[in-house]
């Protein structure tokens, strides 16, 4: 009997033990369970920095490390036109530059890459004819071993920096086709209407020996004399056409008439027709017509340009574009 009172006392000793230890450990139960950090020495959440007070960086703070690894994930494929990994954009432009065909500007197909296309239209250019090009007359003016300095676009002028090679060599006509050939290939986009020459840096007012004087930025029109009566735009030396084809250009030529002629690959006439510019007779005028032919079957072919001579009723072909006819 003594010692039951002693016993009850423990108990009830180590009842209220347990209820003070209950007390203690709820609300560090709430804190976590609220989502907060224990606290660590100097009373700074771990894994915080100074200043900032959200779990996770979200203030500039490195994320937390997970223990979780995170898995790669798979390649995105590049869509066409891109550059391949990191979706940069290549893009591909189909232009031309102009060589000579005879005397006179004559131009060819080029791809280039924008966005700094008319520059790499003048070093296309500077590159000279390929092989198929030249095994049909075309020629450049341009002095081997010329290179590019600069180009640069400003209300619609170029100013193109040339190597003093550019200059090198040749009578007026000569002079006058390089310059030409420069002018005709920057004006083909539609953002420069006019080119001002530099060569080594300084701006060129007298070009050559023959002193051909550029007192100020020169347009197309500044080389009629280099310019063939029908000039086609499209299509290219090269091109691959079928019917009908559609053929686009400028013309200077008697009461702005003339006529384009497609011949297939054994020599037959597969159309022939008549084509009015906008304008002629010492002024140019553009041309856009569509017309159908017949071709005996596919192969080598060409576009002729020429008109009829007001003086003797004759034919005087004035340039021709050889192409693929397809039947």
């Amino acid at each position: 009997m003594s010692c039951q009172p002693w016993s009850v006392a423990r108990a009830r000793r180590h009842r209220r033990a347990a209820l003070l230890t209950t007390a203690l450990t709820l609300p560090a139960l709430a804190l976590t369970a609220c989502g907060a950090q224990p606290a660590a020495p100097g009373g700074r959440p771990s894994g915080s920095s100074a200043g900032t007070g959200t779990s996770g960086g979200t203030s500039g703070a490195p994320a937390p490390l997970t223990s979780v690894p995170s898995t790669p994930s798979a390649p995105t494929p590049s869509a066409p036109g891109t550059g391949g990994s990191g979706g940069t954009s290549v893009k591909t432009v189909g232009t031309a530059v102009y060589f000579l065909h005879g005397e006179q500007v004559s131009p060819v197909p080029r791809a280039v890459t924008a966005p700094a296309t008319a520059t790499a239209a003048v070093r296309a250019l500077l590159d000279g004819p390929n092989g198929y090009e030249a095994r049909h007359g075309r020629t450049t003016a341009v002095p081997s071993g010329t290179r590019l300095r600069s180009l640069v676009i400003r209300d619609h002028v170029a100013t193109v920096d040339l190597s003093g090679r550019y200059d090198d060599g040749g009578g007026s006509l000569s002079l006058r086709e390089r310059l030409a050939q420069v002018v005709f290939t920057v004006t083909r986009f539609p953002s420069v209407h006019k080119v001002a020459f530099e060569m080594d840096g300084r701006p060129v007012h007298h070009f050559g020996g023959e002193g051909i004087v550029l007192d100020g930025p020169v347009g197309r029109a500044d080389f009629e004399n280099v310019s063939p009566a029908v000039l086609v735009e499209s299509p290219l030396i090269g091109d691959a056409v079928r019917t009908p084809v559609r053929v686009r250009g400028s013309a200077n030529t008697f009461e702005a008439e003339f006529r384009l002629k497609v011949t297939d690959t054994a020599g037959h006439t597969a159309a022939d027709v008549q084509v009015r510019a906008t304008s002629g007779t010492g002024t140019r005028g553009t041309f856009d017509v569509t017309f159908p032919y017949k071709a005996a079957r596919t192969g080598p072919g060409l576009l002729t340009a020429y008109f009829m001579s007001p003086a003797d009723g004759r034919p005087v072909t004035v340039d021709t574009v050889p192409l693929t006819v397809n039947r």
